[in-house]
Protein backbone atom coordinates (compact mmCIF):
# COMPACT_ATOMS: atom_id res chain seq x y z
CA UNK A 1 0.00 0.00 0.00
CA UNK A 2 1.48 3.39 -0.96
CA UNK A 3 0.35 6.50 1.12
CA UNK A 4 -0.27 9.40 -1.73
CA UNK A 5 -1.38 12.79 -1.67
CA UNK A 6 -3.53 15.00 -3.83
CA UNK A 7 -2.48 18.13 -4.77
CA UNK A 8 -4.81 20.95 -4.25
CA UNK A 9 -5.08 23.49 -7.56
CA UNK A 10 -3.75 26.25 -5.34
CA UNK A 11 -0.51 24.19 -4.59
CA UNK A 12 -0.44 23.97 -8.70
CA UNK A 13 -1.07 27.54 -9.78
CA UNK A 14 1.49 28.81 -7.21
CA UNK A 15 4.13 26.17 -8.40
CA UNK A 16 3.41 27.48 -11.62
CA UNK A 17 3.64 31.35 -10.74
CA UNK A 18 6.82 30.32 -9.20
CA UNK A 19 8.61 28.58 -11.86
CA UNK A 20 7.53 31.47 -14.56
CA UNK A 21 9.19 34.00 -12.21
CA UNK A 22 12.24 31.70 -11.49
CA UNK A 23 12.61 31.28 -15.16
CA UNK A 24 12.28 35.10 -15.99
CA UNK A 25 15.01 35.57 -13.01
CA UNK A 26 17.18 33.73 -14.60
CA UNK A 27 17.08 34.99 -18.09
CA UNK A 28 17.24 38.71 -16.48
CA UNK A 29 20.24 37.50 -14.09
CA UNK A 30 21.87 36.33 -16.97
CA UNK A 31 21.31 39.60 -19.21
CA UNK A 32 22.39 41.69 -15.73
CA UNK A 33 25.41 39.93 -15.67
CA UNK A 34 27.04 39.94 -19.30
CA UNK A 35 25.46 43.79 -19.59
CA UNK A 36 27.25 44.98 -16.04
CA UNK A 37 30.61 43.28 -17.28
CA UNK A 38 30.32 45.85 -20.53
CA UNK A 39 28.96 48.32 -18.53
CA UNK A 40 31.36 48.33 -15.55
CA UNK A 41 34.39 48.27 -18.39
CA UNK A 42 32.92 51.41 -19.85
CA UNK A 43 31.86 53.29 -16.76
CA UNK A 44 27.69 53.11 -16.79
CA UNK A 45 26.96 51.07 -13.94
CA UNK A 46 23.60 52.40 -13.93
CA UNK A 47 22.85 49.81 -16.61
CA UNK A 48 22.54 47.35 -13.84
CA UNK A 49 19.85 48.60 -11.85
CA UNK A 50 18.39 49.71 -15.08
CA UNK A 51 17.66 46.04 -15.86
CA UNK A 52 16.54 45.35 -12.46
CA UNK A 53 13.30 46.98 -13.33
CA UNK A 54 12.06 44.34 -16.24
CA UNK A 55 10.91 41.95 -13.84
CA UNK A 56 6.87 43.44 -13.54
CA UNK A 57 5.96 43.41 -9.77
CA UNK A 58 2.69 41.98 -10.56
CA UNK A 59 3.44 39.05 -11.64
CA UNK A 60 5.64 38.84 -7.98
CA UNK A 61 2.85 39.48 -6.10
CA UNK A 62 0.39 36.93 -7.79
CA UNK A 63 3.20 34.44 -7.52
CA UNK A 64 2.94 35.81 -3.53
CA UNK A 65 -0.54 35.45 -3.34
CA UNK A 66 -0.67 32.31 -5.15
CA UNK A 67 1.85 30.55 -2.64
CA UNK A 68 0.46 32.13 0.50
CA UNK A 69 -3.20 30.60 -0.98
CA UNK A 70 -1.53 27.38 -0.83
CA UNK A 71 0.03 27.95 2.71
CA UNK A 72 -3.20 28.77 4.26
CA UNK A 73 -4.41 25.24 4.61
CA UNK A 74 -1.93 23.70 5.92
CA UNK A 75 -1.89 25.71 9.03
CA UNK A 76 -5.31 24.67 9.97
CA UNK A 77 -4.90 22.10 12.52
CA UNK A 78 -6.68 18.74 12.64
CA UNK A 79 -9.06 17.77 14.93
CA UNK A 80 -8.04 15.55 17.74
CA UNK A 81 -9.26 12.37 17.71
CA UNK A 82 -11.30 10.39 20.42
CA UNK A 83 -9.51 7.63 22.03
CA UNK A 84 -11.27 4.74 20.02
CA UNK A 85 -10.26 6.45 16.73
CA UNK A 86 -6.71 6.90 18.45
CA UNK A 87 -6.90 2.86 18.54
CA UNK A 88 -8.14 2.14 14.97
CA UNK A 89 -5.89 4.11 13.58
CA UNK A 90 -3.25 2.65 15.01
CA UNK A 91 -4.66 -0.68 13.80
CA UNK A 92 -5.32 1.02 10.38
CA UNK A 93 -1.71 2.09 9.90
CA UNK A 94 -0.26 -1.11 10.91
CA UNK A 95 -2.22 -3.12 8.68
CA UNK A 96 -2.33 -1.42 5.50
CA UNK A 97 1.00 0.05 6.14
CA UNK A 98 0.07 3.70 6.00
CA UNK A 99 1.88 6.61 7.62
CA UNK A 100 -0.47 8.05 10.63
CA UNK A 101 0.01 11.35 9.26
CA UNK A 102 -1.70 10.55 5.75
CA UNK A 103 -4.50 8.62 8.04
CA UNK A 104 -5.39 11.49 11.12
CA UNK A 105 -7.20 13.76 8.22
CA UNK A 106 -9.08 11.01 7.01
CA UNK A 107 -10.38 9.65 10.67
CA UNK A 108 -10.95 13.05 11.46
CA UNK A 109 -13.20 13.72 8.88
CA UNK A 110 -14.69 10.56 9.38
CA UNK A 111 -15.37 11.23 13.32
CA UNK A 112 -16.73 14.43 12.20
CA UNK A 113 -19.17 13.35 9.86
CA UNK A 114 -20.24 10.52 12.14
CA UNK A 115 -21.38 12.98 14.66
CA UNK A 116 -22.70 15.02 11.88
CA UNK A 117 -25.01 12.13 10.49
CA UNK A 118 -26.07 9.67 13.38
CA UNK A 119 -23.70 6.97 12.27
CA UNK A 120 -20.51 5.14 13.59
CA UNK A 121 -17.56 6.23 12.08
CA UNK A 122 -16.07 3.12 12.58
CA UNK A 123 -18.24 2.28 9.94
CA UNK A 124 -17.01 4.93 7.59
CA UNK A 125 -13.63 3.63 8.46
CA UNK A 126 -14.49 -0.07 7.53
CA UNK A 127 -15.90 0.72 4.65
CA UNK A 128 -12.63 2.85 3.54
CA UNK A 129 -11.04 -0.52 3.84
CA UNK A 130 -12.98 -2.77 2.37
CA UNK A 131 -13.37 -0.44 -0.56
CA UNK A 132 -9.70 0.96 -1.05
CA UNK A 133 -7.36 -0.58 1.10
CA UNK A 134 -6.96 3.46 2.31
CA UNK A 135 -5.76 3.72 -1.73
CA UNK A 136 -7.37 7.30 -2.18
CA UNK A 137 -6.82 7.19 -6.31
CA UNK A 138 -8.57 3.82 -6.14
CA UNK A 139 -10.82 3.72 -9.26
CA UNK A 140 -13.45 1.03 -9.72
CA UNK A 141 -14.26 -0.75 -13.61
CA UNK A 142 -17.46 1.33 -13.30
CA UNK A 143 -16.01 4.92 -12.42
CA UNK A 144 -16.43 4.78 -8.71
CA UNK A 145 -13.43 6.86 -7.16
CA UNK A 146 -11.72 7.54 -4.09
CA UNK A 147 -11.60 6.38 -0.54
CA UNK A 148 -15.08 4.93 -0.36
CA UNK A 149 -15.73 4.25 -4.19
CA UNK A 150 -17.63 7.49 -4.67
CA UNK A 151 -19.44 7.08 -8.00
CA UNK A 152 -19.22 10.69 -9.70
CA UNK A 153 -22.34 10.79 -12.06
CA UNK A 154 -24.59 10.49 -9.07
CA UNK A 155 -23.22 12.61 -6.28
CA UNK A 156 -22.07 15.82 -8.06
CA UNK A 157 -24.62 17.15 -5.77
CA UNK A 158 -23.20 16.01 -2.60
CA UNK A 159 -19.42 18.43 -3.66
CA UNK A 160 -18.61 21.81 -2.04
CA UNK A 161 -19.56 24.68 -4.54
CA UNK A 162 -16.97 25.14 -6.97
CA UNK A 163 -15.83 21.64 -7.11
CA UNK A 164 -15.45 19.45 -9.71
CA UNK A 165 -14.67 15.79 -10.50
CA UNK A 166 -11.17 16.04 -9.09
CA UNK A 167 -12.59 16.55 -6.08
CA UNK A 168 -13.65 13.45 -5.72
CA UNK A 169 -10.00 11.95 -5.62
CA UNK A 170 -9.33 14.33 -2.42
CA UNK A 171 -9.36 11.68 0.60
CA UNK A 172 -11.17 14.22 2.79
CA UNK A 173 -13.62 15.38 0.40
CA UNK A 174 -14.54 11.89 -0.70
CA UNK A 175 -15.00 10.66 3.00
CA UNK A 176 -17.55 13.45 3.22
CA UNK A 177 -19.30 12.76 0.63
CA UNK A 178 -18.96 8.84 1.02
CA UNK A 179 -20.46 9.52 4.47
CA UNK A 180 -23.27 10.85 2.87
CA UNK A 181 -23.77 8.74 0.68
CA UNK A 182 -23.56 5.50 3.15
CA UNK A 183 -25.91 7.54 5.67
CA UNK A 184 -28.69 7.22 2.66
CA UNK A 185 -28.56 4.18 2.12
CA UNK A 186 -28.89 3.10 5.56
CA UNK A 187 -31.72 5.51 6.44
CA UNK A 188 -33.54 4.07 2.57
CA UNK A 189 -33.31 0.55 3.51
CA UNK A 190 -34.15 0.72 7.11
CA UNK A 191 -30.84 -0.93 8.38
CA UNK A 192 -26.91 -1.08 8.59
CA UNK A 193 -26.70 -4.74 6.32
CA UNK A 194 -29.59 -3.82 3.94
CA UNK A 195 -27.77 -0.56 3.79
CA UNK A 196 -23.98 -1.52 3.45
CA UNK A 197 -25.68 -3.98 0.40
CA UNK A 198 -27.11 -0.88 -1.08
CA UNK A 199 -23.77 0.94 -0.95
CA UNK A 200 -21.75 -1.77 -2.38
CA UNK A 201 -24.54 -2.18 -5.34
CA UNK A 202 -24.97 -6.02 -4.04
CA UNK A 203 -28.79 -6.07 -2.90
CA UNK A 204 -29.27 -9.03 -4.98
CA UNK A 205 -26.71 -11.07 -3.34
CA UNK A 206 -28.77 -13.29 -0.53
CA UNK A 207 -25.42 -14.02 1.20
CA UNK A 208 -24.93 -10.29 1.97
CA UNK A 209 -21.33 -11.08 1.77
CA UNK A 210 -20.70 -7.00 1.10
CA UNK A 211 -22.17 -6.60 4.25
CA UNK A 212 -20.79 -9.07 6.37
CA UNK A 213 -17.05 -8.26 4.59
CA UNK A 214 -17.53 -4.39 6.07
CA UNK A 215 -19.06 -5.47 9.67
CA UNK A 216 -16.62 -7.40 10.07
CA UNK A 217 -13.62 -5.31 9.37
CA UNK A 218 -15.60 -2.92 11.87
CA UNK A 219 -15.18 -5.45 14.61
CA UNK A 220 -11.58 -5.81 14.14
CA UNK A 221 -11.41 -2.16 14.56
CA UNK A 222 -13.29 -2.41 17.80
CA UNK A 223 -11.02 -4.76 18.90
CA UNK A 224 -8.25 -2.59 18.26
CA UNK A 225 -9.60 0.09 19.81
CA UNK A 226 -10.45 -1.93 22.83
CA UNK A 227 -6.86 -2.79 23.31
CA UNK A 228 -5.42 0.84 22.62
CA UNK A 229 -7.39 2.11 25.58
CA UNK A 230 -6.24 -0.80 27.88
Amino acid sequence: MFATTVFPPAFLRASFALFALLQKFLMVAGLVFLTGLVGLQAGHSGLIDGLKTLIPSSEVMDAEEDASEFAAPAEQSVPALNPKMRGALDYVSRRYRVSTEALEPIFATAQAAGKELRIDPLLIIAVIGVESGFNPFSQSVVGAKGLMQVVPRYHMDKLPEESDRLAFLDPVTNVRVGAKVLQESIRRSGGVETGLQQFGGALNDPDRRYSSRVLAEKQRLEQAAQRFRA
